[in-house]
């Protein structure tokens, strides 16, 4: 099993990065099928071989994630992929 742990500093604010990280996480759930619902600060996201989350902070957003044995295989790839999107919707 794969893990993944991000943390990107942003300066949006805790309203901004919160719709953010709610566009990164649809994006992901369209690309990936993943399941995904909300909880205070937090966007929980899962599928049979990947289970995370997004957590909101008012200065940083991190996203964890365990990735299954199909989906260990293209950890690199897909962690790349958040990268991007979170350089792109939280600068």
């Amino acid at each position: 099993m794969a893990h993944i742990d991000i943390t990107h500093p942003h300066a949006l604010g805790l309203g901004r990065a919160r719709k953010a990280a709610e566009e990164v996480a649809a994006r992901l759930a369209d690309e990936y099928d993943l399941r995904c619902h909300c909880k205070g600060d937090v966007l929980h996201f899962e599928r049979s071989v990947v289970k995370g989350r997004i957590v909101l902070g008012k200065d940083a957003v991190q996203v964890q994630a365990k990735l299954g044995l199909l989906l260990s295989a293209m950890q690199g790839t897909i962690e790349r992929e958040i990268r991007r999107l979170l350089d792109k919707k939280l600068g």
